[in-house]
C-alpha cells in the first residue's frame, strides 16, 4: 500500500515550539559529554567523547533536515516527533556507560531515533533521498546494537563502524547514497540558520546552567566569584561570536541553487557545527575545572580543554566564512592561535587568569569587527553621498 502524497505546500519558514523542546532534550547529550570528559580528561576521553558525540550528532541534524521538509505541525508528526525525543533521551541517560555497561540499551534509544526519523521523512518530498539515506542509518543502529551485546575491543570496533558507515561512506560512494541526489533535499535557509542558532543558545545556556548548579557553596570567596562571572563571560563571547555572522550566513545559503545549498549546508551545519559543539563541550569541561579550584593552576588538561574549546569553535567559524565567501578569515584564526598559546597560563600559574586571558582575546576581537563594521558603513553613506 503506497503512503499517502506529501503535502507540497507545506514548507518551514520558521522553527516551531515542538523543535525547540526537541533540541532542550539533545542538549542533554552535549551536558553528559561534558561530564563525561571531566572525569576522564585525557586522550582516551576525548577519543571517546569524539566517536561517542559523532554518532549523535549525525542523526541530529538529520533530523533538522526531517523538519525543514516535513514541519511538525500535525498532531500525528507530533507525537512521532516526540518518540524521537525519547530515544535521544534514552540515549543521552546511558551515554556515560555506552561503550562498556549500557550499550544495549543506548542501541534500542538509537534505533528509536532513527526508525522516527526514516517513518517521518518517508512522508516528504525527498522520498528518493531518504530510500537511498536508509540502508546507512539502519546499518549504523544495527553495529550499536550488535556493540551492546559484546564487551572489550570489538566494541569500539563496532562503534567506529558504525559511524563510519553513517557519516563517511556515503561520501565515498556517492552514486549509492544520498549525496547523488542531494538536490532533491529542500534547504530553506532562514529556517536552518534559525534552528541551529537556536541550538547553539540552549547548549551554551545549559553550560552555564551546570557551572552554577557546581559552585561549591562551602568556601565561596572572591576567587569562586570572579570565576563565576567569568565562566558566564566566556559562553557570552561565544555566542556574539557566533551571531555576529548569522545575518550574512542567511543571505550567502539563500542566493544558492538547490545542489549547491545541499552541499554548503551539509559542509557547515552538519561536519562544522559538529566541531563547533565539540567546542562548546570542551569549553564546558574547561569551565567546570576552573570554578572548581580558582586560586589554583588548573593543570594542562583542563587547560588545553579551556584553551581548545574556543579555538576549535573559532576554527570552525573560519571554515564556514571560507564556505561561504564572507568576513575575514585571519582574524578567527589568529585569535584561535592566541587562544592555544595561552594554554600555560592556566596550566603552570592560574586558572582564573587563563579565564580572563581567554575572554579578553574574544572580546578584543569582537571589538575590532564591530569598529571595522562601523567603518564599513561609514565608507559605504560617504560613497553614496559623493554619487
Amino acid at each position: 500500500m503506497r503512503p499517502p502524497p506529501a503535502d507540497r505546500s507545506e514548507t518551514a519558514d520558521r522553527v516551531t515550539p515542538v523543535e525547540l523542546f526537541f533540541d532542550v532534550v539533545f542538549v542533554l547529550t552535549i551536558t553528559q559529554l561534558a561530564q563525561l570528559l571531566e572525569t576522564d580528561l585525557d586522550w582516551t576521553g576525548l577519543g571517546r567523547t569524539v566517536l561517542i558525540f559523532g554518532l549523535l550528532w549525525y542523526l541530529y541534524t538529520g533530523y533538522a533536515w526531517l523538519t525543514n521538509h516535513v514541519p511538525p505541525r500535525r498532531p500525528a508528526r507530533k507525537l512521532l516527533l516526540f518518540a524521537g525525543m525519547a530515544g535521544f533521551l534514552l540515549t543521552a541517560v546511558t551515554l556515560p556507560d555506552a561503550l562498556t555497561g549500557s550499550g544495549l540499551l543506548f542501541g534500542f534509544g538509537y534505533l528509536i531515533v532513527v526508525t522516527v526519523h526514516l517513518t517521518l521523512f518517508a512522508r516528504s518530498t525527498a522520498r528518493a533521498g531518504v530510500r537511498r539515506l536508509a540502508p546507512y542509518n539502519l546499518g549504523a543502529a544495527a553495529l550499536v546494537l550488535a556493540a551492546g551485546l559484546l564487551t572489550g575491543p570489538a566494541v569500539t570496533a563496532l562503534w567506529i563502524a558504525a559511524v563510519f558507515t553513517q557519516s563517511v561512506l556515503p561520501y565515498l560512494i556517492p552514486r549509492h547514497s544520498w549525496i547523488g541526489v542531494a538536490a532533491s533535499f529542500r534547504i530553506g535557509a532562514a529556517y536552518f540558520v534559525e534552528r541551529h542558532g537556536l541550538l547553539l543558545i540552549v547548549a551554551l545556556g545549559e553550560t552555564v546552567i551546570a557551572i552554577g548548579a557546581g559552585v561549591p557553596l562551602d568556601h565561596l570567596g572572591p576567587g569562586t566569584a570572579g570565576a563565576v562571572v567569568l565562566a558566564l563571560a566566556l559562553p557570552a563571547a561565544l555566542w556574539w561570536t557566533y551571531f555576529t555572522d548569522t545575518p550574512t550566513t542567511e543571505h550567502a545559503l539563500a542566493e544558492a541553487d538547490a545542489a549547491t545549498r545541499a552541499r554548503l549546508t551539509a559542509h557547515v551545519y552538519v561536519f562544522g557545527h559538529f566541531v563547533l559543539l565539540l567546542g562548546v563541550v570542551l569549553t564546558a569541561t574547561g569551565l567546570h575545572a576552573v570554578v572548581a579550584h580558582p586560586d589554583e593552576p588548573s593543570g594542562w588538561p583542563a587547560a588545553l580543554a579551556l584553551a581548545g574549546g574556543p579555538a576549535l569553535f573559532l576554527a570552525a567559524m573560519a571554515d564556514a566564512r571560507r564556505v561561504f565567501g564572507i568576513g575575514r578569515l585571519a582574524d578567527r584564526l589568529a585569535v584561535a592561535v592566541l587562544i592555544l598559546l595561552s594554554t600555560p597560563i592556566g596550566a603552570a600559574l592560574n586558572a582564573v587568569l587563563h579565564l580572563a586571558v581567554v575572554t579578553a582575546l574574544l572580546t578584543v576581537m569582537l571589538v575590532a569587527d564591530r569598529r571595522r563594521h562601523d567603518m564599513a558603513a561609514v565608507t559605504g553613506v560617504s560613497r553614496e553621498g559623493r554619487t
